[in-house]
């Protein structure tokens, strides 16, 4: 028998191998799924599309996520994460291979569908690296593989470069060498799981189902697809309104979006180290916290204050410059970033063992409420005319779960110590 000491090494071990391993497949695979979010317009110019063509090509992914996020997780137990992982990366490869031959719409979104793998992915890549982490370190092994998503921002950079450069098609030349490359370092430097060592490997689905018949999964599960769900929606949103609040190019616009995406990203380094420390409800609630003041700041649209006075009337101008806005939305992605690495965390210790099926039900949130709320952006842009309205929107969003989430806790906190033997 080994001992615990030498156990721990091993493991520490085999972390350091698949942990580099499965963010950079997270990195590669957050940016396939944000190709049309910057690549979109290019092809909307190219082929003419109405509005509706246009938006049904950048929800494509995110719905295709939300369909695939369970099953991944459920196959993810089933047949081993490795593998999974595998098929979804080759999937990714072969809607790389589509984007560069294809000039019709029909086949751009047959690819923008395949990009929804992304999503199977992370599921598949939450139990590969779960299984791998003692507890106490779980949150910060969750955030530093969440950080992956940091590869959305690269899209942002990479389709300006490379349409200034050559053209747009070669960021998915691109995005398919390295996947090339990542696949075969998989297969080169991991195995397949052992269901005797790994026991999150060949559970039935009605098992794991079974696991989950207590609410507070489900209940978490709501809430980080609100918080995801807000970053993924304005992620994908942001190109196109410092763009036209400011008057700024689209490419502009986009790379100063990555400003965004790439520290709330890398926050959840932050929250789950936080997380590990003083506990997911504490960091939790000072995030959105956090969020909030950013967000009642973004709210105000620019206006006009006209004060009567003795003799005449004097006229304020209020608009916040483009530095200043540019700051709040770095501290609205790092807040974001903070409460969703300790959410994950708080979801996975939930239920370790089925971490695949957790990541399934997160992701399913997390897309769903992504792909809703520009369809409720868009509405509200047409309707009240006022484009910062989108912040209006997402303060109310938070708001409300910052109440729900606040009692969700106590209750919780509650029962854990209810429990027999704590």
């Amino acid at each position: 028998m080994k001992s615990e000491a030498v156990q721990e090494d091993e493991r520490l071990a085999t972390l350091a191998v698949i942990l580099p391993l499965a963010v950079t497949g997270l990195v590669i695979a957050a940016g396939c799924w944000t190709l049309f979010a910057v690549a979109g317009i290019h092809v909307r110019a190219e082929l003419g599309l109405s509005n509706l063509q246009f938006g049904l090509l950048l929800a494509m992914p995110m719905a295709v996520s939300a369909i695939l996020a369970v099953p991944a997780g459920l196959a993810a137990h089933r047949f081993g994460a490795r593998r999974i992982m595998l098929v979804c990366l080759a999937g990714l490869g072969l809607c790389m291979v589509i984007l560069l031959l294809t000039d019709t719409f029909a086949g751009y979104l047959l690819a923008a569908g395949g990009l929804g793998l992304a999503g199977g992915f992370y599921s598949a890549g939450l139990q590969f690296v779960t299984s791998h982490t003692r507890q106490n370190r779980l949150g910060l092994v969750l955030g530093v593989f969440g950080a992956g998503v940091t590869g959305a921002g690269f899209t942002y950079y990479l389709v300006p470069l490379f349409h200034e450069a050559f053209s747009w098609h070669g960021v998915p030349l691109a995005y398919l060498i390295v996947l090339v490359v990542v696949i075969s370092l998989f297969l080169l430097l991991t195995g397949p799981e052992d269901p005797v060592t790994e026991p999150g490997i060949g559970i039935p689905a009605k098992v794991v189902f079974e696991r989950f018949s207590q609410q507070s999964v489900w209940q978490l599960a709501v809430y980080f697809g609100v918080v995801a769900g807000s970053f993924l929606a304005l992620a994908l949103w942001l190109p196109d309104y410092l763009s036209s609040q400011f008057g700024l190019q689209v490419e502009s616009g986009a790379r100063l979006a990555q400003w965004f995406i790439i520290p709330g990203a890398l926050a959840q380094i932050l929250g789950g180290w936080l997380s590990d420390r003083y506990g997911s409800p504490r960091v939790i609630g000072r995030s959105v916290f956090t969020g909030l003041m950013a967000l009642l700041f973004l709210s105000y649209p620019p206006m006009t204050l006209l004060i009567r006075g003795m003799d005449t009337v004097i006229k304020i101008e209020f608009a916040l410059p483009l530095y200043a806005e540019s700051i709040f939305i770095v501290v609205l992605g790092i807040a974001l970033g903070c409460a969703m690495g300790s959410l994950q965390r708080m979801a996975v210790i939930e239920s370790k063992r089925s971490a695949a099926f957790v990541a399934g039900l997160l992701l399913l949130s997390a897309c769903s409420v992504a792909f809703l709320l520009p369809v409720v952006f868009g509405a509200a842009n047409h309707w009240i005319g006022i484009r910062s309205t989108v912040f209006m929107i997402l303060f109310v969003l938070l708001c409300g779960f910052q109440i729900m989430f606040s009692r969700f806790s106590r209750n919780h906190e509650r029962q854990n110590l209810l429990q027999p033997g704590i």
